[in-house]
């Protein structure tokens, strides 16, 4: 085969449809699809994902061009690089890579790359090759990427410029190579079928492992300071669907050096527009402005996750990208490769390994005693918890996030003696964080989980549920929410319960505040209000204890405002006491320590005639559901903003 596509010879045949030396003056790139997990099967090897800009190389008779991913001619804005390629012995060819900026340690550098370009200092770009799509007449992306490697490994052969380099493979585990990659602050590695042809645009074939959730974002608005003429305060973001749609997507503060901040607002000024371009504008704060731009822009950040609603979570901003077109943004999302669909017992075993003495790794968290029977009525293993808070992660961490936790420790299972903890005392929990003591002077430092991991590490101390506060770190003086707990009289039938959660609901929905409702996994309802955090906690106590005692006052024969047994009886006691700082509340996916395991369920209202029990949904019940939702039952809750107004307190007949 090397033969055929001499590097110093021209073709001896044509290929099928194409004139005899015709070359095409543009090819699309091939791109990678976000892939969940590596694949299973199958011939890939592995590459570095370099953290530059994509480039194509077209070379005929010594004319060089270089070619954006979106076909924008960049040539004249890297004379050096331009100069080095023509070093290259072909007489025309297209070639396909990545160009970078190293730092002192070898490693690609974005933020140099861009202060590259932005100083018209180019000097320093390196070309990574890992791609040849075109030879001397022939068209060779229809030949399998191992053979064409092959021929792009033999032409670099000759070239020995330090700015032009050949992207090695790498056959090892890929699970190994993302975490010498992450360690090694790279972006992740890229996937490719040594089988496969070349394929314009975005393919399966190829699969990018990511260190970090990161991606491109349209920049659709910006906000200022209230009353500021000036001034970017944070870019509001935005991707589209597949019908073309713009969808907000949350913000992020442009952390970047002054004159660079000064130079987007000037790419700013004349994008402004009157309306939003996103399908659904978000609701400006109180503190703020919003100015709206025809979504033109891109950039580039980095974040903790997506939430339910389709918002980023933590966002950093990383660079503005000019090599990428708007319309092309889409939210990026982990795919399983067609044909290699995976099973649950799949993905379980893509993070659960056996180790010695018959513990077992999950999420790379070691858990001693497995078999050990926590709940002797379902017969439910703690390994069992452990996987099921692994599955559910996904769902669960966007609402445990820099919340202080309150655990329940059941280290004899659940019949046994419970423990609560809410500092690490003296065994360190497994990828859970501590929390900085000035947040909370005077104790301990309070625990968060933020990962997987943290979950899994829970588990394997016996921690069996999670409550968490009303607040979030740094913030940990002001609630964002208020959360009534309906605890019924256990004489009460079930359909007393959704009548007191559809009563409250109304209660709320006419003094104009949104709730949102779960099952406690145990006897009821947890009614949740998200706020923004303005209200200090003895107000929103206050206002939590006003409304459950006019619900009781408006609805006696339904409602309790009074803690104790006695006060409850054919009654529903409207638990406002978990407004309290320090307080907690049984987290949303929690496991609960009763017979059975039961978890508190997040549902919809209009699922709330459906439900037959707080205690309806198991482990494996919960993550099924999750998984076959086309929809979130939360899906508005991130996007909520309220407050507790006057109005509001005079409605149920609060006192100032």
């Amino acid at each position: 085969m090397p033969g055929r596509w001499s590097t110093t010879q021209k073709r001896k045949r044509p290929v099928a449809n194409d004139p005899p030396g015709a070359m095409p003056s543009i090819i699309e790139p091939e791109l990678a699809t976000l892939a969940s997990r590596p694949p299973a099967s199958g011939d890939w090897s592995y590459e570095i994902k370099y953290d530059g800009y994509r480039m194509l190389i077209r070379i005929e008779g010594g004319s060089v061009r270089l070619f954006t991913r979106n076909g924008h001619d960049w040539t004249d804005r890297m004379p050096k690089l331009r100069a080095a390629v023509e070093s290259v012995p072909v007489e025309n060819a297209w070639l396909d890579g990545e160009a970078v900026v190293l730092n002192a340690s070898g490693m690609p550098d974005f933020n140099a790359l861009q202060n590259a370009f932005d100083r018209r200092s180019t000097a320093k770009i390196v070309i990574f090759l890992f791609d040849i799509l075109w030879l001397n007449g022939d068209d060779v992306r229809s030949e399998p990427l191992r053979a064409r490697r092959q021929l792009l490994h033999e032409l670099l052969d000759a070239v020995h410029d330090p700015l032009i380099r050949y992207s090695a493979d790498f056959a090892e585990d890929p699970q190994s190579l993302v975490a010498s990659a992450c360690k090694m602050n790279l972006e992740g590695i890229i996937g490719k079928r040594g089988d496969a042809p070349y394929r314009s645009g975005r393919s399966t074939n190829w699969v990018k492992l990511k260190c970090n959730l990161r991606q491109e974002f349209v920049i659709a608005g910006i906000s200022r300071n209230k009353g500021a003429k000036s001034g970017v305060r944070s870019l509001l973001l935005g991707v589209y669907d597949a019908r073309g749609v713009l969808h907000y997507a949350g913000n992020v503060a442009p952390s970047v050096k002054a004159s660079r901040n000064d130079a987007i607002s000037k790419r700013i000024e004349p994008l402004k527009q009157k309306r939003a371009a996103f399908s659904v504008a978000p609701e400006p704060d109180q503190d703020r402005d919003y100015i709206w731009l025809k979504p033109e822009l891109v950039c580039e950040v980095s974040f903790l996750e997506w939430t339910p609603s389709g918002e980023i979570r933590h966002a950093v901003f990383y660079a503005m990208r000019e090599d990428k077109p708007a319309r092309a943004v889409v939210k990026e999302q982990g795919a399983v490769i067609p044909g290699e669909e995976a099973t649950p017992d799949d993905l379980r075993s893509s993070r659960e390994r056996t180790g010695t003495k018959g513990s077992v790794f999950i999420a790379n968290i070691k858990v001693t005693n497995p078999a050990r029977v926590v709940d002797g009525t379902s017969g439910k293993t703690k390994v069992e918890i452990a996987r099921y808070y692994d599955d559910i992660s996904e769902w669960a961490l966007p609402y445990l996030h820099n919340r202080p936790l309150t655990l329940v420790r059941a280290p004899d299972g659940i019949n046994g003696e419970l423990f609560f903890q809410k500092h690490s005392e003296r065994v360190r929990i497994p990828g859970v964080e501590e929390l900085p003591v000035e947040l909370h002077p005077r104790h301990p430092p309070l625990l968060v989980a933020n990962n997987a991991e943290s979950l899994v590490g829970l588990a394997q101390m016996s921690v069996v549920e999670l409550h968490s506060w009303n607040a979030v770190a740094p913030d940990l003086t002001h609630p964002d929410r208020v959360i009534f707990d309906l605890d019924p009289d256990p004489s009460l039938p079930w359909s007393a319960m959704l009548d007191a959660a559809s009563l409250t609901k109304l209660v709320l929905d006419e003094i104009g505040l949104k709730s949102f409702a779960k099952t406690s996994g145990g006897k009821g309802f947890h009614i949740v209000v998200p706020l923004t955090r303005k209200q200090s906690w003895a107000e929103v106590k206050r206002f939590s204890q006003a409304l459950a005692q006019h619900m009781a006052k408006v609805l006696p024969d339904h409602f309790s405002a009074v803690l104790g047994p006695r006060n409850r009886v054919g009654k529903i006691f409207i638990d406002y006491l978990r407004n309290s700082c320090g307080a907690s509340t049984v987290a949303p996916f929690s496991v609960r320590a009763r017979p059975g395991l039961a978890v508190s369920m997040p549902i919809a209202w209009d699922e709330l005639k459906d439900v037959t029990a707080g205690d309806q949904w198991s482990m494996s019940a919960a993550v099924a559901r999750q998984r076959s939702l086309n929809a979130d039952p939360w899906d508005d809750y991130w996007r909520t903003r309220q407050g507790i107004t006057v109005a509001m307190q005079r409605a149920i007949g609060m006192r100032r």
